[in-house]
């Protein structure tokens, strides 16, 4: 089914994104995996091709581009090599950069953008805490003015789960200034890698996506001036909201590319492996199954091309953001899992791109919000 929502810009930023992709990442590979993060110097090339600054406006070294079909791109190539990678670097410019866009005051922007911009400075964003999971709303890190009258904050409590969190030199993260004001009490600072009682914890082993560094943050009376605060006080919560429907746009942006990746090759080697004298992809179960696949992945490519368009005019809403996360994650674990199958046993061993896809994929129905959140949201939308 032809897509209509790139143009020959796109397309020709796309032929760049390849040429990173094979030139940089591909190499690569096998290494990122078993060092278990992405080079320092994988990070300054990304910068160095402008995939950092695409949003950021030109004055702070960006290239002020208000186009989401362009973050959207990006995310697809990456995430057609490598989920990790396509997450690591999208929580940095396509999550967490925007925040401090919106947000930041101009000493802020241009204290911090311009290096974000050259991926010099790597960006964190710290929500998740130990026992919140999805509801950001009950965060219990606490942030208070300093008794000195200073106007300094004191910071205390930690983060979990937060992609970046190891090689992060930038942290956006929601702390509670104010108990008694439930989600309106809640606000935003960044915290900088240097900064006293800061620290980062070691990268979690997690079950896929060894590549991403992924670490629990620690704050103990971590002192920040008042000028850390990221927009007014209180709106920490507001703005997450309001930043969460591009999140989850990514998200489903990059399950429906890796899957329909992963399926590409299957079908490749339905076509070369061979069982009972024919190539497996010609049993009439392996045919159905695979044409079965194709038209669920088409399917939910129209739906977040058109939720990419709408993005790009200013128009998605947060519950079309919801659906397209949760469908998108789901349809892409389902087709991994019947592309495991097809590979039988081959399917299981890591050394096969199949394997690491499926393992790596798994985590898409659990985080930018869980699927079952996201089916609340739709859900109270309904009036339910």
């Amino acid at each position: 089914m032809p897509r209509n929502i790139y143009d020959e810009d796109h397309e020709s930023f796309r032929s760049s994104v390849k040429e990173f992709v094979d030139r940089t990442l591909v190499p690569r590979a096998e290494s990122m995996i078993a060092e278990h993060t992405i080079p320092r110097e994988v990070w300054l090339e990304a910068g160095k091709q402008g995939f950092f600054g695409l949003t950021i406006p030109e004055e702070f070294g960006g290239a002020g581009i208000d186009d989401y079909r362009f973050n959207a791109v990006l995310a697809e190539e990456l995430a057609k090599f490598n989920v990790a990678v396509s997450s690591c670097f999208g929580i940095h410019a396509d999550i967490t950069a925007p925040y401090i866009v919106a947000l930041g005051t101009e000493e802020q922007k241009q204290r911090w953008l311009p290096q974000v911009a050259t991926g010099e400075k790597i960006l964190s964003i710290g929500m998740t805490e130990p026992n919140g999971g999805s509801d950001l709303a009950a965060l219990k890190s606490t942030a208070v003015k300093a008794d000195d009258g200073s106007g300094d904050w004191i910071i205390n409590g930690s983060k979990t789960f937060i992609t970046n969190g190891h090689q992060c030199d930038l942290a956006v993260v929601a702390i509670r200034t104010d108990p008694s004001k439930g989600a309106k009490g809640i606000s935003l600072f960044v915290l900088e890698k240097e900064d006293e009682g800061f620290t980062k914890g070691q990268p979690l082993d997690k079950v896929g996506q060894p590549e991403s560094d992924t670490s629990e943050l620690f704050f103990d009376n971590v002192r920040v001036p008042a000028d850390r605060l990221l927009g007014p006080e209180g709106m920490g919560f507001i703005s997450m909201m309001q930043k969460l429907p591009q999140e989850r746009l990514g998200n489903a942006v990059g399950c429906v590319a890796h899957a329909q990746q992963i399926l590409e090759e299957t079908i490749e080697y339905t076509k070369e492996r061979k069982a009972f004298g024919q190539p497996i992809g010609s049993f009439q179960h392996n045919k159905f199954k695979i044409a079965e696949l194709v038209t669920s992945l088409e399917v939910a490519q129209a739906y977040v091309d058109d939720c990419v368009a709408a993005h790009a005019e200013g128009k998605l809403s947060a519950v079309d953001a919801a659906k397209a996360k949760w469908w998108a994650a789901e349809t892409q674990s389902k087709v991994l899992d019947e592309c495991v199958q097809l590979h039988g046993g081959y399917g299981y061993m890591n050394e096969y791109r199949v394997a690491r896809a499926w393992r790596d994929a798994r985590i898409n129905k659990i985080w930018a919000g869980t699927n079952e959140i996201m089916k609340e949201l739709i859900g109270r939308d309904l009036g339910l």
